[in-house]
């Protein structure tokens, strides 16, 4: 299973957050260690939800790059 992952740069290092599973996140100093970090919370966010006997949601999210002209 491939969830989205985005991706954020901030002043002290990184964020990320997967649009659908709402609440599982993960921040590091480095790009690498967040992505292991989300990795390691989506796992464990699944886990959570199937003890729960709640619906794991299936990966619906789609990213994509847009160019534009900013000038």
């Amino acid at each position: 299973m491939q969830y989205m992952v985005v991706i954020e740069r901030s002043e002290t290092g990184y964020g990320a957050y997967v649009p659908d599973l709402p609440g599982c996140v993960a921040a590091a100093a480095s790009r690498d260690e967040t992505l292991r970090l989300i990795k390691e919370a989506i796992e464990f966010h699944i886990e959570g939800l199937r003890e729960a006997g709640e619906p794991v949601p299936e990966p619906a999210s789609i990213g994509e790059l847009v160019e534009v002209n900013a000038a």
